[in-house]
């Protein structure tokens, strides 16, 4: 039988784990696990997964800063929210922080297995988890595994780790504006209005600006939309490994 996938359980309750991983696997997925939040964070890292079961409630951490590591790294894959937490606040915080879906606990196999299938058919449209922007009108390349432009003249700029995650977002986000709240959310994991003026995501695009040497009145790889934020020139190019 075909693999339906794979999927990582991070879920500490050992009995709740074991009966997710036989679950998952009788239905064909191929699953990784773990049980407590540095471990599970290791592997959300590191595996090639399509899909993370993920419990709020973990020895060492807590569920919803896993989320937004993941979010931080990996901003396309699918993440369900397993938990015993019922109440409202705690739905709405880890879906604002980007999860796909929440699942309360107790809930039943098929439930489980219907809202997997119903993230991975929405994850199909998803754009790949960018490693590389080309931005062929520029003559420049950039490298966010190795957090570097490179030119086709040779020359080099470093960039930070917040310039290569914002550059990141908006090419996984390619086709359209990406606003400054949201920026403030899917970057720098911080809720708009908490004390964080959106001034700092306009320096730090000014700062990718000046190094993609593309400052100036009217820029033409980093391009801002009037009243609607900030996304990447029609001719760039994202690339990345297929999850």
């Amino acid at each position: 039988m075909a693999e339906s996938g794979r999927i990582l359980v991070i879920e500490d309750d050992k009995a709740i784990r074991r009966g997710l991983v036989d679950a998952l696997r009788f239905e064909s997925f191929h699953v990784f696990e773990a049980g407590t939040a540095k471990a599970g964070l290791e592997l959300a890292s590191s595996v090639d997964c399509h899909v993370v079961l993920l419990d709020l409630l973990l020895p060492g951490g807590d569920g919803l800063a896993i989320l937004q590591k993941i979010r931080a790294t990996r901003p396309t894959l699918p993440v369900i929210i397993l938990t015993a937490r019922g109440d409202e606040a705690d739905r709405v915080k880890g879906l604002q922080l980007g999860a796909d879906d929440y699942v309360v606990k107790p809930f039943s196999v098929k439930e489980l297995m219907a809202r997997i299938r119903a993230v991975l058919r929405r994850s199909s449209s998803r754009p790949l988890d960018v490693t590389c922007v080309r931005f062929p009108s520029g003559g420049v390349e950039a490298d966010l595994l190795r957090r570097e432009l490179r030119f086709e003249n040779g020359g080099r700029e470093e960039l930070s780790e917040k310039e290569a995650d914002l550059l990141r977002y908006l090419a996984c986000h390619s086709k359209r504006a990406v606003s400054r709240d949201e920026l403030l959310r899917g970057v720098w994991q911080i809720e708009p209005g908490l004390g964080m003026e959106t001034r700092t995501i306009d320096m730090h695009v000014a700062r990718l600006r000046e190094k993609l040497r593309d400052a100036g009145e009217s820029p033409r790889l980093l391009l801002t939309v009037r009243g609607k934020g900030y996304m990447l020139a029609g001719d760039a190019i994202a690339l990345g490994a297929e999850l």
